[in-house]
């Protein structure tokens, strides 16, 4: 077993001509900043062969069965013998056991709040919760009421109506694949239960029309009931059975957004304090630049919301495997950081009961842009999270009420993460990526925060902003940061984002299901 490494030191250096850089004197390996070829120097070394931008390259001889270190920590174990200058990746790098030392609880700080909080243009609601977006939803409680809920929308969207109201940000269809097949009683039902309740119940939606069948093992009274949802004029259930069919449903719902128009255009912004934000932290397809550039930026992000007052929310638990004991060494204590641990364990049994292991979740995009296992993409994950105490965890799609920096149990497939988080209440999202996610959600605004220049190059008009400029310009993290932030208060007072622009949102509605399909 290899003993844990104990720093939790996570390296953002700012480099503007070199070749490859080394994030940590204990590194074992050092980045590519461009496509390397063999002989080309840099400081700490050389590489023996061409080297992809991204990837990795060999500092110093490793032996085969020996740790490999990023960031100080360990990224895996060499599968046979690496020699200085060698290009590292799936070929002699792979996963490897060690003890991590959790050390709950360790290093927590508390707080240091700022003395006049930001503030954003945001829409109070009439229970004191504050909305950055509003819209109208028409929700489905299972897949075969699916069409009709799609069809509701866009008999809304069609008619031209909304133009009369123009402080409503469209009607939406959230419809999913799941709802019946499934055990009426089981965990399954219970997050399928508590992520559609705290969608229809998010300050960014204004009003919400719930669409069923009638005979579905997610049946209206039992999810009303399970979740003590309050039917009236800003929430409307009804059944395709009960109503008469697809065409009276249709109408009917059609005639119940109409009525909801009104009272949800009769709203303003006014100014309130950034502690009314939660924000989502997400990363998409990563690459071996998202752990330097954007991922420590949104942390750094991250920090200064929560100085502010306000929620960040980090999630993707196969995505923080292998470097969680640097989130639980920042729990405010250790019962904190145990029920981390338990959801690690939890996704370590979930993973051997599916014939998986934890190391399938890199992608082939991840691999392609230099990241090799899952302990390295982990690594890089975290530092979304910035460095501030960890408050509280959360199961998935729980409604988040802790202030302050906190986790949710999420998968790490981004759509299925953020329906989570939004369902807890996020009401911004920040979503980074390297290869070049195409993502959005509704009902909060998502940024895309770029980690490479290629990628800013090539698709640009996806992403919002370009995290590349802490290596090609000498931006600090911190400056980049607080670029972020200050973006996302002008996204949270009404400013669209890119993804926005072209209409993602719906789609994305992907709530986690878990447990057998019968």
């Amino acid at each position: 077993m290899v003993p844990a490494v104990r720093s939790t030191v996570m390296a953002s250096p700012q480099f503007l001509s070199a070749p490859a850089i080394r994030l940590h004197p204990d590194d074992d390996v050092a980045i590519a900043l461009r496509d390397l070829r063999a002989g080309a120097t840099f400081d700490g070394g050389s590489a023996s062969e061409p080297i992809p931008a991204g990837h990795k390259v060999a500092v110093r001889a490793v032996e085969a069965g020996q740790p490999v270190r990023r960031y100080s920590q360990i990224i895996g174990v060499a599968t046979r013998p690496i020699a200085a200058g060698e290009h590292v990746h799936t070929h002699n790098l792979g996963m490897g056991r060690f003890e991590r030392d959790h050390a709950h609880a360790a290093a927590y700080v508390p707080t240091a709040f700022v003395d006049t909080p930001a503030t954003f243009q945001g829409i109070v609601r009439a229970d004191g919760r504050v909305a950055t977006r509003n819209y109208l939803a028409v929700i489905s409680t299972v897949n075969c009421s699916a069409t009709v809920a799609r069809a509701i929308a866009e008999g809304i969207t069609r008619s031209g109506v909304l133009d009369a109201y123009p402080n409503v940000d469209g009607v939406v269809a959230l419809t999913h694949g799941s709802g019946c097949g499934m055990d009426a009683a089981g965990e399954g039902m219970d997050m399928l239960r508590r992520t559609i309740a705290g969608t229809a119940t998010h300050p960014n939606i204004a009003g919400v029309l719930l669409v069923g069948l009638g005979c579905e093992a997610n049946g209206m009274g039992a999810l009303i009931t399970a979740r003590r949802l309050q039917e009236g004029e800003r929430l409307v259930a009804m059944n395709i059975q009960d109503i008469g069919g697809t065409r009276a449903c249709v109408e009917a719902g059609v005639e119940h957004l109409t009525r909801m128009l009104p009272g949800a255009n009769d709203v303003e912004r006014t100014s309130v304090p950034a502690s009314h934000l939660t924000l989502g932290l997400q990363c998409g397809g990563s690459d071996g630049y998202s752990g330097i550039t954007a991922n420590p930026a949104l942390g750094a992000a991250a920090d200064l919301l929560v100085r502010h007052g306000g929620t960040a929310i980090l999630s993707e638990t196969p995505e923080i495997y292998g470097a969680e004991h640097l989130l639980t060494r920042r729990a405010v204590s250790g019962e904190v950081g145990e029920r981390l641990v338990e959801r690690i364990r939890w996704w370590e049994d979930y993973t051997a009961r599916n014939h998986g292991e934890m190391n399938n979740n890199p992608s082939p995009g991840n691999k392609a842009g230099g990241l090799t296992t899952i302990l390295e993409k982990s690594l890089g994950a975290v530092a979304k999270g910035g460095t501030t105490g960890l408050m509280e965890v959360y199961e998935y799609a729980e409604a988040v009420t802790t202030k302050g920096f906190v986790f949710m149990d999420t998968p790490g497939y981004d759509p299925v993460s953020v329906t989570g988080q939004v369902a807890g209440g996020a009401n911004l999202v920040c979503f980074t990526t390297g290869r070049g996610s195409a993502y959005g959600c509704i009902p909060s605004p998502s940024l895309k925060l770029g980690t490479n220049s290629a990628l800013w190059r090539r698709q640009s008009e996806d992403i919002d902003i370009n995290c590349a400029e802490i290596l090609d310009s000498g931006v600090s993290v911190a400056d980049m940061g607080q670029r972020i932030f200050d973006e996302l208060l002008r996204v949270a007072s009404g400013a669209r984002t890119k993804s926005e622009a072209f209409g993602y949102g719906q789609a994305e509605f992907a709530p986690w299901i878990v447990g057998a399909t019968m």
